[in-house]
């Protein structure tokens, strides 16, 4: 199993429009073979100290695949290459976390 964070980072003002895009890709992206998890997440205001300043441009997709061939299947299914064509204006950065668990 391998989890992934992705952050992207947004133009201003574009989070509602890019999680409405995002939401309509969810069912399709779950059911790919191999697809464990797959979410988004914004930050949250707390009063820990230790937090990171809040992001307000900043959504993190968090994922679980199976393995990295299940990964690599999903950034070039048809679905995502449209997604991606959706949101490209809304999106000024992106970056991948590709972690493996250990014991």
């Amino acid at each position: 199993m391998i989890h992934v964070f992705a952050t992207i980072q947004l133009q201003a003002g574009a989070r509602e429009t890019f999680l409405e895009e995002f939401r309509r890709i969810v069912p399709q992206v779950r059911a790919e073979t191999g697809c464990l998890e797959y979410g988004a997440a914004v930050d949250m205001v707390t009063d820990i100290s230790s937090q990171d300043p809040v992001r307000e441009q900043v959504v993190v997709i968090i994922e679980k695949w199976t393995d990295v061939a299940a990964l690599k299947a999903h950034l070039a299914a048809p679905h995502m290459l449209e997604y991606r064509v959706h949101i490209k204006d809304m999106v000024s950065q992106v970056k991948l976390r590709i972690l493996e668990p250990v014991v």
